[in-house]
This record gives C-alpha cells, structure tokens and sequence, in this order.
C-alpha cells in the first residue's frame, strides 16, 4: 500500500480537533487506503482497539448500516465509556441520510470523526447545512509524479514522464508493470464512476424528490468524451450543445449543464474558471476543464494526435492544487494566461508550453507574461531544457525539474 504521507501528515494535524474530517476525491485516488493507515497511526499511538470504530461502506458486510438510523444505533452501542473514541467512515455517501446520524455522532463530546467519499455531493446542500463551521476538508488527487517516481523507482525521469502521462496516476496503476491489467483497471474505473456512481447519485435524489436530470448514460459520456477530448480549451454549455446537436441528436444548453455537474461531482473533471487580471474579476463564461487522471483521458478518448502541451497543462494544473494554489485561467486583454495561481494573497502568473525552443511560440508566451503590469511572480514551465533562465524577471524552467522540485 501506498502511505500518501502528506495526506496522512495533515489527518494526523486535525486529530482530536472537533470537526469533522472530510477526505474527499476521485475513486481509487488511495482515500480507503490514507484511512487504513490513520488507523494504524492511532493503534501505534496508543488508542486501544476497541476504541477505533471503522466502516467501510461498500464491504458486503456492513449493508445492514446503509441508512441512518442502522450507523447510528451500531455506533452508539460501540460507545461503552467516556474515553476518546475515532469513527472512521469510508464511502459515506452510500448511507442514506448518512448526515443525520454523522451529525448526531458529532454531538457526543468523546467522538473524532473522518468520513470519506467520492462525490462533492457529500459537501452539499443538507450536510454542509448541518456542518457549517464543524468541518474541514482534505482534497485527495492522484499521485503527484514526485510520488509516481518515489513508486516507480529508477532515474530516467524523461521515460517515468512520459509514462505517467499515458497511464496516468492512480495509485493502484504505478504498481502494474503488465499494459493488459493497466488498461482493464483502467475500464473498470470508467464505468464504475462514469455509470454505477452516476446512476446510483440520481436515484438518490429521486429518492429526495429532486427531478432527475442525468438519465441517459451515451448523452453523459459523450459530453465526458468531448471534456476529456478538450482539456485545457476553453469551453463554454453552448460549445458542448452545438457539438452534440451536430452529431444529429438535440439536446438543450440546461440539460449539458446538469451533465456537466454530474461529471465534476464524483472529481473527474475539475471547473477552471476564466479571472481577468486587469479588472481584477472572474468570468464566468468559457471555462476550463481539466482530468483528474489522464489514465482515464486515454481510456476515453483515443486521440489521432499526441497533444502533448495540453498534457502538460492538465499535470501542471492539478500539481498547483497539490500545493495549495487556488487556480484560475488568466485573461490580459484579448491574451491568455494559462494560470494565476494564488496562495496566501500571493500570486503567481504561469505559462505552460511543452517546448519554448520556436522563436513565435517563445514570443507568444511572453507576450501575454509581459502584459501584465504587477511585480508578481511570472513563470514559464516547459519541457523543453534549452530555453531555461531569466528573461527581464520571467523564469523559464523545465517542467520535470519544477515537479520534482516540490
């Protein structure tokens, strides 16, 4: 198994707080593995046993407990004494109402509660009602390529690079060597997510007398195939309406956005929206979409041409998550910045390109840098190891160094 340590370094800092712990982020992004681990953690540190509450929810085992008022009897029998106890709850969201008997869990003042799960619903409507105030969130990605590279072992980052861009960085997917087990995990993902988690998220709102709106599974992965087809492009409802109509079926501007919804919910694509550095605001049309594991982009969309600096910016976006960056898609006038990137009130201007050595392309991404009028920090992450320095206080470098280099 892999530890994840950073992950498991901030569950650890939380530990005895009173929130709740809320471990959110694509399946099989290694959430029921961090959990196995804070578990031994606990065990090393002294807490008995008997004091350490673990359900995972999709153990056969455990469906007794899928609603309510089942968890929260089950835990409350398991409260014997006034000592600390951790509930540790794995894949909540298959519990119906799971909020109510979290909530309730919560209350009691010798409870430390982590829950996961794999849809952003677990953070919405009633729950962050109940919440509000009482929790934090840990954001769990795929594999940093640091950590790809830590799995992997080896020095030939070029060969690791361009394998962790074809098979992507589920953590289950480092550990096969055999390209048949990547490439049938990999479909096994897919439809677990693209169909069961979808179809099983809307019947639960038919169950909470929402409409259903995401009902025809070729329309939803036909709207995932055109997302995963134009990471790093801008795109707007319309753009993915025409398409479809296009391809002879119709379909209405409200019903691709209700698909759209239903793909970011379980992290498989994530929203960049479009912030106008002069006047200091976001926009809200054209957004960016990018994957969460391009693993599942190549299972998806099998491309005629190798487009490798959207590749690029897919892992450079998704590595700025990682350390902490709220991440925007930059416009300067009628130039583009492929990210503003901002932490702590600091911000970041960057440019990914998978090579800076073309004399236009080199102009054209300092161009929109040199646009910009304020003395933040402006960088330039390319592939290419020819074009590095400092060009008048914008940085170029290498793209492997700059994730290495975390």
């Amino acid at each position: 198994m892999i530890s994840r340590e950073e992950y498991l370094n901030k569950l650890i800092s939380w530990k005895d707080k009173k929130v709740i712990k809320v471990i959110t982020g694509i399946r099989r992004c290694g959430k029921s593995t961090l959990m196995n681990f804070y578990r031994e953690y606990l065990l090393h540190s002294g807490v008995k046993e008997d004091n350490i509450i673990y359900l995972n929810f999709e153990d056969l085992e455990n469906e007794s407990l899928l609603n309510y008022s089942a968890l929260y009897e089950y835990i409350k029998s398991k409260i014997k004494t006034k000592k600390k106890y951790y509930i540790l709850l794995d894949e909540i969201q298959k519990v119906e109402d799971f909020q109510k008997a979290v909530d309730s869990i919560a209350l009691k003042d010798n409870t430390d509660i982590v829950i996961t799960g794999s849809n952003a619903y677990l953070l919405s409507g009633e729950l962050a009602t109940l919440l509000s105030g009482r929790y934090v969130e840990i954001k769990m990605l795929p594999l940093s390529f640091k950590e790809f590279c830590e799995i992997k072992g080896g020095t030939d980052h070029d060969s690791l690079f361009a394998e962790y861009l074809k098979n992507g960085a589920l953590p289950y997917v480092a550990s096969l060597d055999d390209e048949s087990l990547t490439e049938i995990y990999l479909e096994g993902i897919y439809n677990t997510i693209i169909i069961k988690d979808i179809e099983e998220r809307q019947k639960r709102k038919e169950a909470d007398s929402e409409k259903r709106k995401v009902n025809d599974i070729v329309l939803l992965k036909n709207i995932a195939k055109f997302l995963a087809a134009n990471i790093g492009n801008p795109v707007s409802v319309k753009s993915i309406a025409d398409f479809i109509v296009s391809s002879g079926r119709k379909v209405s501007q409200n019903t691709v956005s209700d698909y759209i919804e239903a793909l970011t919910e379980p992290y498989i694509f994530y929203a960049a929206e479009r912030y106008d550095v002069s006047g200091k605001q976001l926009l809200k049309t054209n957004l960016k979409y990018y994957i969460a594991d391009l693993g599942l982009r190549r299972y998806m969309v099998q491309k005629k041409n190798y487009d490798l600096g959207f590749m690029l910016e897919n892992v450079i976006y998704f590595e700025l998550l990682r350390r902490g960056y709220r991440v925007n898609v930059g416009k300067i006038n009628s130039l583009e910045v492929d990210f503003v990137a901002t932490k702590e009130e600091k911000i970041q201007y960057i440019q990914v390109t998978a090579d800076m050595t073309n004399e236009s392309t080199f102009k054209r991404e300092m161009k929109a840098l040199n646009a910009i009028a304020d003395n933040y920090e402006k960088t330039v992450i390319t592939l290419d190891k020819f074009t590095q320095g400092n060009y008048d206080g914008i940085k170029v470098v290498n793209a492997i160094d700059w994730l290495l280099n975390s």
